[in-house]
């Protein structure tokens, strides 16, 4: 397993495992119903994420959730650009969580930590612009696209597929000349996988941990925690305290959450004891 990951500004020690807290600054978000949809509110809402302990905060303009409408660059800057902004000057590692290269270049200008991409650098330029910065990058696996990813997903070997399909993503970041402590890889818990996939997944994760990457999991408040206890959004706390340890059992080091005082406790508490 990784022993730290470079991220811009900071070297983060993985020795436990980290909360990335996350900051939607959208109006259709699944998880907070938009309430930090401008900048003032997802400032606060930030501000107060890292008071509860977060490592590392992660602000993104556009839902990835099932079904949701893609945005331009200009939509997602109006959006996210103050927030960053400011968030910068915080002593706080900053991730920006997008796709889209022009909203990277923006954002590692302004001194963005990490760039954090659900298409794993996948769209033109993307590439190049995260290369010639010194930010750490988190490299996701996807089936599909967020309008349409969750129509009957398939695979013949979940876990198979998955990690030939990182490995060679960061193969390719490695290849112009990003460091490996830089790369960070995310299984993309819920993108293009049904149910059983995710299960699958989890069951499996120390293989995948074992490719000498950082291992990021989003599992919070996620769908697949809706299917395994009858839950709405809402009610899922507990749920996703539960897989979120689940995966820091199986091998996950970072991981990213919406609620992130239960989950540095619950962590605190299961770091000590499995220790």
């Amino acid at each position: 397993m990784a022993g730290h990951w470079h991220a811009g500004r900071f070297i983060l020690p993985l020795q436990r495992p980290l909360v990335m807290g996350i900051v939607n600054v959208t109006p259709d978000s699944f998880s907070d119903g938009g309430r930090h949809a401008h900048a003032l509110p997802a400032l606060r809402h930030a501000q107060a994420l890292v008071e509860e302990g977060a490592d590392i905060l992660d602000i993104g303009g556009e839902s990835s959730r099932p079904g949701s409408p893609r945005l331009t660059h200009a939509q997602e800057w109006a959006r996210i650009g103050p927030v960053l902004e400011e968030a910068v000057r915080w002593n706080v590692p900053v991730s920006v969580d997008t796709y889209q290269p022009e909203t990277m270049r923006r954002a590692l200008d302004l001194g963005v930590d990490i760039i954090n991409d659900i298409h794993a650098l996948q769209r033109p330029g993307a590439l190049e612009t995260v290369a010639k910065s010194d930010a750490g990058v988190c490299l996701m696996h996807m089936q599909g696209e967020p309008e349409s990813m969750q129509h009957a997903p398939h695979y013949a070997d979940v876990v198979g597929e998955v990690s030939r399909f990182l490995l060679a993503r960061a193969a390719s970041v490695e290849s112009l000349g990003v460091d490996r402590s830089r790369i960070a890889l995310d299984p993309g818990f819920g993108f293009g996988k049904t149910l059983q996939h995710n299960l699958t997944l989890a069951k499996r994760l120390p293989e995948l941990a074992q490719s000498g990457y950082p291992l990021l999991v989003g599992v919070s408040r996620k769908s697949m925690v809706g299917a395994l206890t009858g839950r709405e959004v809402a009610a899922r706390l507990p749920g996703s305290l539960a897989a979120a340890l689940a995966c820091v059992a199986a091998g996950a080091q970072i991981v990213r959450v919406h609620d992130v005082a239960p989950t540095v406790d619950a962590i605190k508490v299961w770091h000590a004891m499995a220790r």
